[in-house]
């Protein structure tokens, strides 16, 4: 049974499921559209691709489809082969998105997430499944937006977490691990980081648990990390996200 989709049966009509000028046109305005929005969100957050990467990989990968409806439809062509090898070529470029920070920490996977996201959603767009890609986008738009809220309260309360931690004098590293234990906290690992070597400070990257129940129901990370910091030894500390 051939699908119909039901934004383009029951509310724009026929010339938006064929491949002319006008659904053309149409289509690659819709991927803009939304890939503005996607990437607005990362640019607002001053994520690694902005507005302008993701409009250009959706739009790609918009015109790529499109191009292979018209091959396909004048018999050039038999596979889609076009948009596959442009979602390769997003995948890569969504790969290269993501950093490791000095402070090692892995930086950019929801953009690299949301920039192959977004070449899906042109691939969509471009085929005329508006339904799919009113879906697709609205799922994207509430993942990147409205769950890291979610996702902070959820790691809010556990017990586990991971600190970047700046100490003056590497002696001082026994007074920290001392400090911290006194308080209800178990040290699961510690690993000295290289990229501060030539600093002056002693960097490290520390995983913590919480083993006071004190601490486990009165306390938030931000709260013990708050009070770590005012430890005189202590240059900077901060949770590894």
């Amino acid at each position: 049974m051939l699908f119909k989709d039901p934004i383009s049966e029951h509310i724009l009509g026929d010339w938006s499921s064929s491949l002319t000028v006008g659904s053309i046109l149409f289509r690659i305005a819709i991927s803009i559209l939304l890939a503005a929005i996607v990437g607005w969100e990362r640019s607002s957050k001053r994520h690694s691709a902005g507005l302008r990467t993701f409009i250009v990989v959706t739009l790609s990968a918009t015109a790529s489809i499109i191009v292979d409806l018209a091959l396909m439809q004048s018999h050039y062509a038999n596979l889609p082969i076009l948009s596959g090898a442009t979602l390769i070529g997003a995948a890569m470029l969504s790969g290269n998105s993501i950093l490791f920070s000095s402070r090692s920490q892995i930086k950019g996977l929801t953009t690299s997430a949301g920039l192959f996201s977004c070449a899906l959603l042109g691939i969509t767009a471009g085929s005329g499944l508006y339904t799919a890609t009113l879906i697709l986008f609205l799922t994207m738009l509430c993942s990147l937006s409205l769950f890291p809220v979610l996702e902070r309260t959820l790691h809010n309360r556990s017990n586990h977490f991971e600190i970047h931690l700046e100490l003056k004098n590497k002696s001082n590293l026994q007074d920290f691990v001392t400090t911290i234990r006194r308080l209800g906290l178990r040290i699961d690992d510690i690993e000295s980081n290289p990229a501060y070597l030539n600093s002056g400070l002693s960097v490290y990257s520390v995983a913590v648990t919480i083993t006071s129940a004190e601490l486990k129901k009165y306390k938030t990370h931000k709260e013990i990390i708050d009070a770590l910091a005012t430890l005189e030894y202590v240059y900077h500390i901060e949770e590894m996200n």
